[in-house]
């Protein structure tokens, strides 16, 4: 899925959390609305680190640092050279280590913080499963 869809489903889900969740002050969830939506689009950058592994390079990560516009423009032609079935797979493990970590680290300080990541990682990895089954 590519960052702008991402971006939109993660305001989405962190709009709707927000509401749920015990948020008190408008500062915070306007705080929370923007990690969330972040959250949706830079949990990707672990992309360029599996693309390191498989390419043996960080070229993909060069050519999205010094041209942002292709990265966002471009996005289906950022990897290309690296096996996309597998860059799939371990991009999907990549979300949940990170996630869980995250989501981990985050309950020890706020269970609330932590509930709302790992409802905005949920939607994103939901997301890139059905768009890489071809269901959205």
């Amino acid at each position: 899925m590519k960052s702008p869809e991402h971006a939109v489903l993660g305001a989405a889900a962190s709009g709707l959390l927000v509401l749920a969740l015990p948020v008190s002050f408008p500062v915070e969830a306007a705080a929370l609305l923007a990690y969330g939506v972040a959250l949706s689009v830079f949990v990707d950058l672990d992309h360029f680190l599996i693309a390191r592994y498989h390419a043996g390079d960080w070229s993909h990560f060069r050519r999205c640092a010094t041209d942002p516009v292709f990265a966002f423009t471009r996005q289906e032609e950022v990897f290309d050279g690296v096996d996309t079935r597998t860059l799939e797979t371990h991009r999907l493990l990549s979300h949940a280590l990170v996630g869980g970590a995250l989501v981990g680290a985050l309950a020890l300080v706020s269970p609330t913080y932590a509930r709302f990541t790992a409802a905005v990682l949920y939607v994103h990895v939901v997301a890139d499963l059905l768009r890489d089954g071809e269901v959205a």
